[in-house]
């Protein structure tokens, strides 16, 4: 394994967060709120994994992201309803079980089709 990539990864990765979390914090939640949405962490995720596995296992990649961003929309549907009655950490629990169950009953469709 070649630690170097891997640490460029990493480094990516984390350069993606602290970009949301300063624009966010410094310019407007909205602009925070654009990056988050944009697709960057995913098409690093395609490009590097068809560097490394090539185009069947992307288009498969593709496909799950596809089907899996249902549930990511109904976490932050349900977060934003959360956050204005209960606390952050309660609202993050109550957000990720209905992501979670999403995820399950995405997955049981899934392998029916």
């Amino acid at each position: 394994m070649d630690y170097t990539y891997l640490l460029l990864k990493f480094f990516i990765g984390g350069g993606v967060i602290v970009g949301v979390t300063l624009l966010a914090d410094q310019v407007s939640p909205k602009y925070g709120g654009i990056l988050v949405a944009a697709p960057i962490i995913t098409s690093l995720a395609i490009v590097f994994t068809y560097s490394e596995a090539g185009q069947a296992t992307s288009r498969q990649l593709v496909l799950g992201a596809f089907w899996f961003a249902i549930p990511s929309l109904l976490f932050l549907i349900t977060l934003y309803l959360l956050m204005a009655r209960y606390p952050l950490i309660p609202s993050f629990g109550g957000a990720l079980g209905v992501w979670l169950t999403a995820v399950v009953v995405i997955n049981q469709i899934l392998a029916v089709i």
